[in-house]
């Protein structure tokens, strides 16, 4: 069949159509900043690293800048963006088979692998850039794969310019003490962990045999972990350049940011047991208990609170509370004119390290029974619970005739006062507890009492306390310390 001339020319329209319908589709189908630069450089070997983007906010972000940036350098660069659930608004990715989105946050039609990310990484290497980082040169994560090959470091990382370029820091992480300290870095450019913007780069296998290897606020996180671990990150120069179109450029972007940092931040530091941080300048930040919550531990069984057996001792924010709790007591019992010293293990922290022993959960204080009726709060105790004005609970205890003060109605953190009477020159009391320190002694311990620095503040104390506390608890008890129940829990050698 012969066409004529119209049919030729629709036919010849339509086609023509098409072909413009499919270019504009692939075109949209690009990264956005690709449509105005010229053509991708293409790598000559395989990339040796994996963009890791996790640092970003879904509200407002440059990450399809940033994805393009590295693409723009190799189109073959395998990205990861890794982030909880779906990101909302949608992120602009180029959809290309070496660029992924994993959601970390399982979901019941997902398989497991799929909220894994290193299930997407191949490489030897990851790259943790942060939202705001842009490549403008080539070679320069290769420059930094060399420096970690060389040695001497488990992580390197590049400043990024923006306002606020990373910085080498000190950092000590105590498990034990339930802290962090960041400082100076003594040795930089080689430092313990960063503060500020940065691409950081370290082996795929040691990123994620971290247990937490990409809990936010990630520089938080990565760090308190490698520093644990004795890893060290040498900081690099050149820096990455910043995005053209910085992310959270509005006062109210930047606030709603800050925000979700700060809560983060908390939730981090309490999941991996950090109760106080000191940070670089001395200000203190506390993650732990207040007056408002419960403490940090449960009912404690066998003398040994649960805390022992994980290898660690009181919770800083608890000792702080305690120490409170103390000083607040024992100034209510002074100006009361009631007789009062430091008892069992408390007397042995202000004999041994001038304060609560640092794995204590409790300070005790012996008083005369007869200056009871001294105390306002004392005699009200008597009768029932009482609150005073400053939220300190004063109560009987359950467990046998003595006083208890609390930190507050929620926090049960509390001082025990134990009321003693002389009978023939020995003091002694109605109720007895099943410590190896709770035994009857001569009076003349307290007369007079001795002033000891204890908590922060000076209390009163048996005269030779040293012969009095090694009539408690057996010779060398100062120098030779032990948890209060070594047959379940040892300093020495754990339980």
């Amino acid at each position: 069949m012969r066409l004529t001339r119209c049919q030729a020319a629709l036919a010849a329209a339509i086609t023509l159509n098409l072909l413009v319908l499919f270019y504009v589709s692939w075109l949209q189908h690009q990264p956005r900043n690709s449509r105005a630069r010229g053509p991708r450089r293409v790598s000559a070997t395989s990339p040796r690293v994996t963009i890791l983007v996790r640092e970003f906010e879904a509200f407002d972000n440059a990450v399809p800048e940033l994805v393009d940036s590295f693409l723009q350098q190799d189109p073959a660069q395998p990205v990861v963006v890794a982030a909880d659930t779906l990101p909302y608004p949608p992120l602009a990715l180029p959809r290309l088979p070496n660029v992924h989105l994993a959601l970390l946050q399982p979901a019941l039609d997902r398989p497991a692998a799929a909220s894994r990310p290193e299930t997407y990484v191949a490489t030897e290497f990851v790259a943790l850039v942060p939202d705001g980082a842009r490549a403008d040169a080539p070679g320069q994560l290769e420059r930094m794969v060399e420096a970690l090959r060389a040695g001497g470091t488990r992580l390197v990382a590049a400043p990024i310019a923006t306002a606020n370029p990373a910085r080498c820091l000190a950092l000590n992480v105590s498990l034990r003490e339930w802290t962090a300290r960041y400082g100076p870095a003594p040795a930089a450019p080689r430092c313990d962990a960063l503060d500020g913007d940065a691409v950081v780069l370290l082996r795929a296998r040691d990123l994620f045999n971290l247990p937490a290897p990409l809990a936010r606020p990630l520089g938080t996180s990565l760090f308190l972990q490698t520093a644990l671990r004795g890893w060290a990150v040498r900081l690099l120069e050149p820096p990455f350049a910043a995005a053209l179109q910085p992310p959270l450029a509005t006062a109210h972007a930047r606030w709603k940011a800050e925000r979700e940092e700060r809560a983060r931040r908390s939730a981090l530091l309490r999941t991996l047991g950090i109760r106080l941080v000191s940070w670089d300048g001395g200000r203190l930040e506390w993650f732990g208990c207040s007056k408002e919550t419960t403490r940090c531990f449960g009912t404690v069984v066998g003398d040994t609170p649960a805390y022992l057996y994980e290898d660690r001792w009181t919770p800083p924010c608890c000792l702080r509370a305690l120490r409170e709790t103390a000083h607040y007591v024992v100034g209510v019992l002074e100006a009361a004119g009631v007789r009062y010293w430091l008892e069992g293990g408390s007397l042995l922290g202000a004999a041994r390290h001038g304060d609560i022993i640092p794995w204590d959960y409790d300070v005790d204080l012996g008083i005369y029974l007869e200056d009871v009726g001294n105390c306002e709060q004392l005699r009200g105790a008597e009768a029932g619970s009482v609150v005073d004005e400053r939220g300190f609970v004063w109560e009987k205890a359950v467990e046998g005739d003595f006083f208890r003060v609390q930190y507050s109605e929620s926090n049960h953190l509390h001082v025990d006062l134990w009321p003693f009477y002389p009978r023939n020159g020995v003091m002694t009391k109605d109720t007895w507890m099943d410590h190896r320190q709770d035994v009857e002694f001569p009076e003349h311990f307290l007369q007079p009492l001795v002033p000891l620095p204890f908590a922060g503040f000076v209390a009163q104390a048996p005269n030779n306390y040293r012969r009095f506390l090694e009539l408690k608890f057996g010779p060398g008890v100062i120098e030779n310390p032990e948890y209060p129940n070594p047959a379940l829990r040892s300093l020495a050698g754990g339980g």
